[in-house]
């Protein structure tokens, strides 16, 4: 997800998509743990995401 499509969406989005992104990641994590999953790069993509729409919630917060 990039930085552009984050800065678009309404607060109560970025809630959604956040919590959606940190289930995708706790997911991911849980099947590399049990058997390797076939792109092990996903995680990383999907941390940094998690990562941008954390700073953006916080970045408008401060506001």
């Amino acid at each position: 997800m990039k930085q552009s499509e984050i800065k678009n969406l309404s607060a109560a989005e970025l809630q959604v998509k956040l919590s959606e992104l940190k289930r995708m990641y706790a997911d991911l994590k849980t099947a590399h743990t049990i058997s390797p999953i076939e792109n092990p790069l996903q995680i990383r993509t999907i941390r940094r995401a998690v990562a941008r729409v954390a700073s953006e919630l916080t970045k408008r917060e401060l506001q």
